[in-house]
C-alpha cells in the first residue's frame, strides 16, 4: 500500500509561524497594558497603607508626637552617613511634631547587622534633649526563647528614658544610668541591638541635630 504524502507546503507553514507570532505579540502586549493598569489603581491604596502602618509604628516609639514628617535634607544625611556604622545601618528618621506643629524630636529606623540569626530591624524615638523615648523591635530572625526575647516588654522598656551618648549592657546587673541587661543567653543578640541603637544616637545627636536645628543636652 503506497504512503500518503505528507503535506509541505513552506508558505502555508509560514503563514502559520507568522499567525501565531502576531497573536502572541497581542496577547504580550495587552497583559502588559492590564498589568501596569492594575498597579496604577493599586499603587496609592499600598503606598497609603504602607505610610499608616509606619506612622502608627512610630506612634508607639513617641507617643507624645502627633505626626511626623520628612524633612529636606532628609534622604542625603540617610544616603551620606547611614550606612557609615559598624554594624549597623541607619534607613530613615523623621522629626517628631505636637499637635500644634511644633518640632519635639525625632523617630529613627535602623538595622542591626550582627544579630545571631540575621538583621534585626528596629525603630526608635529620641526627643530634643536627646533621651530615648520608645524602642520597638520591628522584626527579626532570632532564636526562640532565646534571642527572640527581645522583642518583650522587659528588654525593650530598659531603653526608654536613657539620655546618653551611647549605651551599655551587662550581664551583672545594670549599676549605670546608660546601662541595660543583656539577655539570659543571648549576648550576641544583646550585642547587635545595642551596637544599632548606638548608631542611631549617634546619628541623630551628631549629624541630624546639628544639621535642623536640634539640641542635646550632652
Amino acid at each position: 500500500m503506497a504512503k500518503k504524502k505528507a503535506n509541505s507546503n513552506p508558505a502555508k507553514k509560514k503563514s502559520t509561524i507568522a499567525h501565531d507570532a502576531i497573536a502572541l505579540c497581542v496577547i504580550t502586549v495587552v497583559a502588559g497594558f492590564l498589568l501596569g493598569l492594575v498597579y496604577k489603581v493599586t499603587e496609592q491604596p499600598i503606598e497609603d497603607a504602607s505610610l499608616k502602618a509606619k506612622q502608627e509604628a512610630y506612634q508607639t516609639v513617641f507617643p507624645d508626637a502627633a505626626s511626623f514628617e520628612e524633612t529636606d535634607n532628609a534622604a542625603s544625611l540617610v544616603k551620606e552617613k547611614g550606612a557609615s556604622y559598624e554594624g549597623a545601618e541607619i534607613t530613615e528618621y523623621l522629626m517628631a511634631k505636637d499637635s500644634s506643629g511644633n518640632p519635639i524630636g525625632y523617630v529613627v529606623s535602623f538595622t542591626a547587622k550582627e544579630g545571631y540569626g540575621g538583621d534585626i530591624l528596629l525603630s526608635m524615638g529620641i526627643d530634643q534633649d536627646g533621651a530615648i523615648t520608645g524602642f520597638e523591635v520591628i522584626s527579626n530572625s532570632e532564636t526562640a526563647g532565646l534571642g527572640q526575647n527581645c522583642v518583650k516588654p522587659s528588654f525593650k522598656d530598659q531603653f526608654k528614658g536613657i539620655n546618653a551618648d551611647s549605651i551599655e549592657w551587662t550581664k551583672d546587673g545594670k549599676s549605670a544610668d546608660n546601662q541595660i541587661d543583656a539577655l539570659s543567653g543571648a549576648t550576641i543578640t544583646t550585642k547587635a541591638v545595642t551596637k544599632g541603637v548606638n548608631a542611631a544616637l549617634s546619628f541623630i545627636k551628631q549629624d541630624v541635630m546639628s544639621q535642623e536645628g536640634g539640641s542635646a543636652n550632652e
